[in-house]
């Protein structure tokens, strides 16, 4: 089984929902037999490398709210977070554009290190507190898990891998992903947002019982289910 995961390294929802994700595959029993691939998705393309705001002025600011009232929701967020065991520290995040670290986590994969590298650059947003704009910070991380610093370097210099971050998100516009996290489970079951841990592995059960059906993308949200994603615009939770 394949399973193709959309996502960015500040998109506070995808932490979640790549670690209730893992969770659903510790309880399946076919889990030796699940490829999961991370694809490149930029919530803001636009985004600053050093913005100069903290995330609650962000928030604020993007839906029109007080700071305070934007620290409460992060709290609340936070708190969904510390419930898989996540850390997030909103008052030190530095909010930032993650092009380059998509061309970092392009780059790991074909040194068969994709999802060590992916993890931690979450953790070094999320919980760290790191700039994942800044390239020694990024030299820094790659060589955490494993990965050639000075290839990196290179590799950050010369905008190598440019190309595999733009296919993803290409690909992501052929087949509609408007917010992430957005999994696809065999390339025709899709699942968007975070759903629960029950619902994933009821779609895991589904998918590997009808893995040869044909291949028509399908929505697997249960019907009227609240979810919650990201997009450009910001972060929300919705009923399907």
């Amino acid at each position: 089984m394949k399973i193709e995961v959309w996502s960015d390294f500040v998109c506070p929802y995808c932490y979640i929902g790549k670690r209730r994700l893992e969770n659903a595959l510790d309880q399946f029993s076919h889990k030796d037999h699940v490829t999961i691939e991370y694809k490149s998705y930029q919530l803001d393309p636009n985004a600053k490398e050093a913005p100069g705001k903290t995330i609650h002025e962000l928030l604020a600011d993007k839906y029109g709210m007080s700071v305070e009232k934007a620290k409460h929701m992060n709290e609340d967020l936070g708190k969904q977070a510390a419930e898989l065991g996540l850390v997030y520290n909103f008052d030190t995040m530095q909010h930032t554009n993650t092009f380059d670290a998509h061309r970092l986590a392009k780059y790991a994969e074909t040194k068969g290190l994709g999802k060590e590298m992916t993890e931690r650059l979450l953790k070094a947003y999320f919980t760290d507190s790191k700039l994942l704009s800044d390239y020694s910070t990024l030299v820094e991380l790659a060589g955490e898990v494993g990965l050639d610093q000075d290839d990196v370097t290179s590799l950050l210099q010369v905008n190598k891998y440019a190309s595999k971050v733009r296919d993803d998100e290409e690909q992501a516009r052929q087949i509609g992903v408007q917010g992430v996290p957005f999994f696809v489970f065999n390339e025709k079951y899709a699942v968007s947002g975070t759903q629960p841990v029950e619902v994933f592995t009821e779609v895991l059960d589904k998918v590997w019982e009808e893995e040869k059906d044909k291949p028509v993308l399908q929505s697997l949200n249960p019907k009227k289910s609240k979810t919650t994603y990201c997009t450009g615009d910001g972060c929300e939770e919705a009923e399907e």
